[in-house]
């Protein structure tokens, strides 16, 4: 099945995998990471917001509560469709634009410096060559303030997983230096990213990171005891805590890069808060 099979056929799985604890921590704490942002971004002026691989709209939707002006981008139908259902549910259809496109092709699509915000999470696994959208995603962006939000399935976290979660020492070996995994919500390969790889590719788009966060570092492994419900709360502070410090973020199961378009300047904005 190609990737956008997947996201066609895959479309209500993935609605239902959001509301998840897997899938929620995921989300609440990349925008926990990015909200911090949001003020530094408000410059008298509304955030101009492209959700690139929108998915469901979810983040997109978030973002309109904000006050943002999103372009919902995503090549599957399926799965604008159920966005728009929801952005109309919440009264948010005409803040929210929902578009049909391909990720690589940012640069044919929308015009240059059109954004303050860009986001690009957990499409970079997927697509045929991540460093054509990052180059889109850095000419669509705008000067400082503006930010490029990133998240990606880490390598280390797969290491972590095998061993720990799945209890296969030999999958976490051979995950040491893997640039593939598998995914198990669509039953594929998924691309990962080592900090290293992920910061080479930003340089070669001339975008500059400017923060580095974990996401889910424990809350894979926790016991069984602990519930996953009546704990959200203090597990999602635990590891908003966690993914602050390098030492922990390194081995996070996501990781999530802030950039910003290179030779801009970083007066206005602040990473202390996040």
């Amino acid at each position: 099945m190609s990737n956008d099979d997947r996201f066609q056929k895959g479309a209500r799985e993935y609605a239902a995998y959001l509301q998840t604890f897997e899938g929620r921590l995921r989300a609440d704490l990349a925008f926990a990471n990015l909200q911090a942002f949001l003020s530094p971004l408000q410059f008298n002026k509304p955030i101009h917001a492209l959700d690139v691989g929108c998915g469901t709209g979810a983040t997109a939707l978030r973002l309109a509560r904000c006050g943002c002006h999103v372009t919902a981008l995503d090549s599957s139908q399926a799965m604008l469709d159920i966005g728009r259902r929801a952005a109309q549910e919440a009264g948010l259809a005409s803040e929210v634009a929902l578009r049909v496109g391909d990720a690589s092709q940012l640069i044919e699509l929308f015009s240059a410096e059109s954004f303050d915000l860009v986001l690009c999470h957990n499409i970079l696994e997927y697509v045929d060559d991540p460093a054509t959208v990052l180059r889109g995603a850095a000419r669509v962006l705008r000067d400082t303030p503006a930010t490029l939000s990133i998240v990606v399935r880490s390598q280390a976290g797969e290491v972590l997983k095998a061993a720990i979660h799945a209890g296969d020492l030999a999958a976490a070996e051979a995950n040491l230096d893997a640039e593939w995994g598998f995914e198990s919500l669509y039953g594929g390969s998924v691309r990962l990213f080592t900090s290293q790889r992920l910061q080479e590719m930003l340089q070669a788009a001339s975008l500059e990171l400017i923060a580095e966060r974990g996401i889910r570092v424990l809350a894979d492994y926790l016991p069984s005891s602990i519930s996953r419900d009546a704990e959200y709360e203090r597990i999602l502070d635990l590891e908003r805590k966690l993914g602050r410090r390098p030492e922990f973020a390194a081995i996070a199961r996501y990781t999530h890069y802030l950039a910003r378009r290179m030779g801009t300047h970083a007066e206005e904005l602040s990473t202390t808060e996040i």
